[in-house]
């Protein structure tokens, strides 16, 4: 099976954590979030991964916190989807991954982000707001 976004076997050494060829395939998988775009799909809110898609995010009422079985989904889904947009609109933003497989976003300055724990807190709590995490990251 070829599947083009993890490139050609054996060709050349990556730096550890860099994703192999085409960095818009990876980002289209990761910007995938289904069940987060499920979720603000039923809510009405479109997901045209944007910072003005993030404020709709954060006035959702967050009926998936009575669903202890979906929150940790939705809340990496959220994580993913913060990601995407710092990715597509942060200039020098890209995805990397962890050495324990987990993609984390990084910024030209050389700095780490880690998304889905943010993602994840917002799930649960709603705090610290996706649409004020990337505030933060688009000013530095």
């Amino acid at each position: 099976m070829q599947l083009p976004f993890l490139g050609p076997r054996h060709k050349k050494k990556r730096d550890a954590g860099e994703f192999p060829a085409d960095p818009e395939a990876v980002a289209a998988l990761l910007s995938e979030c289904e069940l987060l775009r499920s979720q603000a799909g039923r809510a009405g809110v479109r997901l045209d991964d944007t910072p003005a898609s993030l404020e709709a995010l954060d006035q959702m009422d967050p009926r998936w916190r009575e669903d202890p079985e979906i929150l940790p989904w939705l809340g990496h889904d959220a994580g993913l989807y913060l990601g995407t947009v710092v990715v597509r609109t942060v200039a020098g933003a890209r995805w990397q991954l962890r050495s324990d497989g987990e993609p984390v976003v990084r910024l030209a300055s050389g700095r780490f982000l880690e998304v889905v724990p943010a993602g994840q807190e917002w799930a649960v709590s709603g705090v610290p707001e996706l649409s004020q995490l990337y505030a933060e990251i688009a000013e530095n």
